[in-house]
């Protein structure tokens, strides 16, 4: 008796747990996810050069409740030794160049990213939109309303201007 008590308090949780979750949230995710593929064939005017056959992906994820930006930067098949020197987000729809809106953090001149073998992956987290809240907020929303018109580009010391881009999508 004790053992038809204990299932039938077993399985009166389960149904009560399972009818606990939901498959959909009750509020919007603050979080935007863009994977980014990055081809120096993308880049505006392409890259000819020795570094032409590098590729890479670029994973951001915007916070729209902090207005803040991750970036995951996979990189291979460069020349070893290629120095990154920067990243950013760009508007700028395909084949037309823009200036940098929001940066990576981390990388410099002074500082670069060594792709030792060719290949390396960056990482930085909660890189602020703009210095202030007002334009973090409006340069977040313009991205989200159209990221098709907004490129993501990796630059070396030997292409300062870009070495592979990618448009959000």
């Amino acid at each position: 008796m004790k053992r038809l008590a204990l299932a039938v308090a077993v399985s009166m949780l389960a149904i009560g747990v399972a009818g606990c979750g939901s498959s959909s949230p009750t509020s919007p995710s603050t979080l935007k996810l863009f994977s980014v593929q990055l081809l120096p064939a993308n880049e505006n005017p392409p890259i000819t050069n020795a570094e032409n056959v590098g590729h890479g992906t670029a994973v951001i994820t915007i916070h729209t409740d902090t207005n803040t930006v991750d970036f995951s930067i996979s990189m291979s098949a460069f020349p070893a030794n290629t120095n990154v020197i920067l990243a950013h987000i760009h508007p700028g729809a395909t084949g037309v160049n823009g200036g940098a809106l929001i940066g990576v953090t981390g990388l410099a001149a002074s500082t670069p990213l060594v792709l030792t073998g060719g290949s390396g992956t960056y990482t930085a987290t909660g890189v602020p939109a703009a210095a202030d809240a007002t334009t973090a907020a409006s340069r977040i929303q313009s991205i989200l309303a159209a990221p098709q018109n907004f490129y993501f580009n990796v630059h070396t010391t030997n292409n300062p201007g870009g070495v592979m881009r990618g448009q959000l999508q």
